[in-house]
């Protein structure tokens, strides 16, 4: 490897050899001390070989001794690379800059994310950072080191048991660990608990209170279910019940599903426009004009740069639109079903809760008219049934 460094240093000539003994001249230009590499025939007969701009210039004598003539193909190493340099000043002028702008704005602070947090705001852990000199469009080399910082944010944040400062790229990211405090219990009142729906009962639990109602039994809206008061005579007390009942409840639904439906479909058609990213700020660079679309659709797609593994605070933006036209779709009669079904039952579980079990769907009557099917349609639900009901003591109980 330092060899070959050293050898792009001295800078590198690759040359084919013509007419006289080139044989001869390889075996006279080693014996003079001459470095040649990659010695080897070419496909049209001529000899090629790579040596160093110092040894080419020792070549000539071998040549008029062997009669040969030489011709450079190919030209490498820092020699020639000043040379360029030196015809475009104004190019290397404009990558060195390039290079250091990049430095230094990698060197910057440009966002600060907060993890972790619950009840301390954003805004308390950011204003104590900035305080510890963590803010946007700080230079990276004046932050304190990450063990001081966190003891200090730590100090400065009450109610916090940690704080981990991260620095990833352009990016501060505070992780804070809040002290955790037992959970205080909600005063509550006495209570029944009693049917939130006319249902037949197939489960009941009773954690706090005395049960009235077993399982099948059938109970209607506002029934006790679980009562508050327990005890008898004197011993009588009231008490917040608590428990778990589930029942068949009954839902009774008339479903008007149409037979045609609208769909999205896409053309073909795009417009592209090309935004330059500068921080949270994007400058438009092409695709300019008006949206040529009646409908359309926006897709964007967002590419930040990045130098190795830091993100740098800039990049492109590509906003592609998208015409879109909806057509009319034809359902069958057994489509057009499945989709009032759906609704129908996707309404039933709003109403039941996320826990409730769909458990038949009878359709009770069904026709088409007018380009739509009418069905009526009984769901028979498992749910929670439970709904609580203050329990309210008379005065000098």
């Amino acid at each position: 490897m330092a060899g070959q460094w050293l050898q792009w240093v001295r800078g590198v000539v690759t040359v084919h050899i013509r007419d006289g003994q080139p044989e001869r001249l390889v075996n006279r230009a080693l014996e003079g001390g001459l470095e040649l590499s990659s010695i080897r025939w070419t496909s049209d007969g001529k000899l090629e070989f790579e040596l160093s701009v110092g040894d080419f210039f020792r070549l000539r004598p071998f040549l008029k001794e062997t009669g040969c003539r030489v011709h450079v193909t190919k030209r490498h190493g820092m020699p020639f690379w000043l040379i360029r340099v030196e015809k475009r000043k104004f190019f290397a002028i404009g990558l060195g800059v390039f290079f250091i702008g990049i430095y230094l704005l990698s060197s910057l602070v440009w966002s600060i994310e907060v993890k972790g947090n619950v009840k301390l705001t954003e805004e308390q852990i950011l204003a104590a950072a900035k305080q510890e000199g963590i803010f946007p469009m700080q230079w990276s080399f004046k932050l304190k080191d990450k063990d001081i910082l966190s003891k200090e944010l730590v100090t400065d944040l009450p109610g916090a048991t940690w704080v981990g400062v991260e620095k990833k790229g352009t990016r501060i990211i505070i992780q804070v660990v809040e002290a955790t405090e037992p959970d205080k219990p909600d005063l509550e009142s006495p209570r029944h608990l009693i049917a939130s729906d006319d249902a037949v009962i197939t489960e009941i639990y009773t954690e706090k209170g005395r049960p009235v109602v077993k399982k099948n039994m059938k109970v209607r809206k506002g029934q006790t279910l679980i009562s508050g008061t327990i005890g008898g005579g004197e011993y009588t007390q009231s008490v917040v019940a608590k428990g778990k009942v589930r029942g068949l409840v009954w839902y009774e639904y008339n479903v008007a599903s149409p037979l045609t439906q609208e769909v999205k479909v896409y053309t073909g058609e795009k417009k592209t426009k090309w935004y330059a990213v500068i921080g949270n700020r994007a400058l438009q660079v092409s695709g300019y004009g008006k949206n040529p679309f009646g409908t359309s659709e926006d897709v964007v797609y967002e590419e930040q740069a990045a130098w190795r593994n830091w993100k740098l605070p800039f990049g492109r933006l590509k906003k592609t639109i998208m015409e879109v036209r909806t057509d009319v779709r034809e359902l069958t009669v057994e489509e057009a079903k499945n989709n009032g079904m759906l609704e129908a039952k996707a309404d039933v579980m709003q109403k039941a809760g996320s826990d409730a079990v769909v458990l038949k769907e009878i359709v009770l009557h069904e026709n088409s008219d007018n380009g739509k099917v009418y069905m009526k349609v009984l769901f028979e639900v498992e749910q929670s049934i439970v709904e609580e009901m203050p329990l309210v003591q008379m005065q000098g109980e």
